[in-house]
């Protein structure tokens, strides 16, 4: 499938799919939309200092690359597992332009390394970062109580319904520790009624730029 890489409202890049007339993040800024979901809502919410993240949706790795960038600001621990089912080409890579943006090009190493780290084994990126990849369909995740936080950033219902189902959502429920969260920039009812069918405790919190509200969910003790 085709693929460009288009600038968003605050300056930082993503992928766009025009067959699709989808993009990788929201084009109202991916970076501020990646942190207000991802960080705010989900990475500040975690009340330990060592845990595992799941990301649905490895893609540009923005969403890793910043986690990385806050586990060096509160030396936290991040164990952080990102699936993908096609990876972004290099071509692609040397075109996003989120070391700049979020200024920290003595990082840029770091940004690299994490998309040329071998698929499915991990990874030290940072003393404080372990990476590990793994190139599958979301469905075919089946660990059980292994995660403390779930990164769920698969493309919109609109264009993959079947990643927005109850189907889905049990596996992700099944993923999580008790205890454990899932983020997600979604609002849609259908999608908090799934998260809910599942079990999980469901919270309808601020969006992110462009979107009036956005979803976080909880899996009971």
């Amino acid at each position: 499938m085709k693929r460009q890489i288009i600038i968003t409202s605050d300056g930082s890049t993503t992928i766009h799919l025009p067959a699709w007339n989808e993009n990788y993040h929201s084009t109202h800024g991916a970076i501020q939309e990646a942190y207000h979901v991802f960080i705010e809502m989900g990475y500040k919410s975690m009340e330990k200092d060592d845990f595992s993240i799941l990301e649905i949706g490895f893609g540009t790795g923005l969403n890793a690359f910043i986690t990385l960038l806050e586990t060096a600001k509160d030396q936290r621990k991040i164990n952080y597992v990102g699936i993908e089912a096609y990876p972004v080409r290099e071509d692609e890579l040397l075109a996003l332009n989120y070391v700049s943006e979020l200024d920290t090009r003595n990082l840029s190493h770091k940004f690299e390394e994490m998309h040329l780290t071998p698929w499915n084994k991990p990874q030290e990126v940072t003393p404080n970062f372990t990476l590990t990849k793994r190139q599958m369909f979301f469905h075919n995740l089946h660990d059980i109580d292994t995660f403390d936080l779930i990164y769920f950033d698969a493309f919109g219902a609109r264009v993959q319904p079947d990643l927005w189902t109850e189907e889905i959502f049990e596996l992700m429920f099944k993923a999580l520790k008790p205890g454990g969260k899932i983020v997600t920039y979604a609002a849609k009812g259908s999608v908090r009624r799934a998260m809910q069918t599942v079990g999980f405790l469901v919270e309808r919190l601020p969006g992110p730029p462009g979107k009036r509200e956005m979803l976080r969910g909880t899996k009971k003790i």
